[in-house]
């Protein structure tokens, strides 16, 4: 190895790391009604060769916890003294809701509609400020990690900002079960980082306050394919073979006809066409079952777990892909792949799971 390709020591906040080692790093936020002080805590890998610096988060709604799982197994795989750049995990950013079980932070704001933040503002923004100045600043790409809200589950999903072709490349990297493109909300981690030309890829995953084991292994899986297609780690693969994804830009919620008991036929990750049956409603005997039908072509991304519904409850979530035909199908290139896969419809607005339904 020469001198050259030795990396530089990486400093943040007062600690500083040397080239192929780790450090755990707790940056103070805030303080307690108990009059302690909470910490944004960080574990940093900082490689032995130089690259770039991202960074991997979790629980930026506190109940949204499988990024947690996520990161620990990444961190049991990944090694410094083979990487190439930095990488920051961040497994609890909302550390307040993360303890407490909770979305929010205690000043019942959002994190995730809270940045850029102010030192010296709410506690929403103290922390969205702490997080932007010795992260996000920091890097030049970002995997953060979400999950449906409580009682709903996602299909593994990374969604990114339309219009971006490096966005999508490393969103086919990534390699989940289906890519969509969906708008920035103002305040959003994703909003702030685009304002700074720093892509974002987002994983929405599981369930709010569970593990599950399909959830962990695309978010790890995926992180590492990332991590290996910008050169921050060594593959071993032969000629890259890439399957088509599903991708979309749109989609539709399907809600509760009427208050009552839900049977559920379909779940997150079948594929639908218009007129299939989802489900049905029914009364408390089980009377008066009335259907849910697919209102379009596409694949189920996000259903209610809690089969006790009130009328108009969203019970699954279709994101409208016209390419059911090609997934599955194998080309000899990223580009090839999304060539075949984009979508041929104009973007549209797309509820997400961090905006109330």
């Amino acid at each position: 190895m020469t001198t050259d390709s030795i990396a530089e020591p990486f400093t943040i906040h007062d600690t500083t790391i040397a080239p192929g080692m780790s450090a755990t790093v707790a940056i103070p936020v805030s303080q307690q009604v108990t009059g302690l002080n909470s910490a944004l805590a960080l574990r940093i890998l900082h490689g032995a060769r130089p690259g770039p610096c991202i960074f991997v988060s979790g629980a930026v709604h506190g109940d949204e916890i499988v990024g947690a799982a996520v990161i620990q197994r990444l961190l049991e795989r990944l090694s410094p003294e083979t990487l190439s750049g930095t990488i920051i995990f961040a497994p609890a950013v909302n550390i307040y809701g993360f303890v407490a079980h909770s979305r929010y932070l205690p000043d019942r704001r959002d994190l995730n509609r809270s940045f850029p933040g102010y030192e010296h503002g709410s506690l929403a923004a103290q922390l969205a400020h702490c997080f932007l100045t010795h992260v996000i600043d920091r890097c030049s790409l970002g995997i953060d990690i979400h999950s449906a809200a409580v009682h709903r589950y996602n299909l593994p999903q990374i969604r990114i900002a339309s219009g971006s072709p490096y966005l999508s490349e490393l969103a086919m990297a990534f390699g989940a079960p289906i890519i969509i493109e969906s708008p920035l909300r103002p305040g959003s981690m994703r909003a702030l980082a685009a304002d700074r030309d720093t892509p974002i890829l987002l994983l929405e995953a599981g369930e709010a306050l569970r593990f599950d084991r399909f959830s962990i292994g695309v978010g790890v899986a995926g992180v590492v394919r990332v991590l290996a297609h910008i050169g921050m780690i060594a593959t071993d693969d032969g000629p890259e073979q890439v399957e088509v994804p599903l991708r979309s830009n749109r989609s539709s919620w399907v809600r509760a006809p009427r208050g009552g008991v839900s049977r559920r036929i379909r779940k997150s990750g079948d594929v639908v066409r218009q007129g299939d049956l989802l489900a049905q409603v029914g009364g408390l005997f089980g009377e008066e079952r009335e259907d849910l039908v697919s209102p379009i072509d596409g694949v189920i991304v996000g259903h209610a777990t809690l089969p006790i519904v009130n009328q108009g409850d969203a019970l699954f979530h279709i994101a409208e892909v016209d390419t059911l035909d090609h997934a599955g199908e194998h080309t000899d290139s990223i580009v090839a792949a999304l060539a075949v896969s984009a979508p041929p419809f104009p973007p549209a607005p797309l509820l997400d799971e961090d905006e109330v339904i």
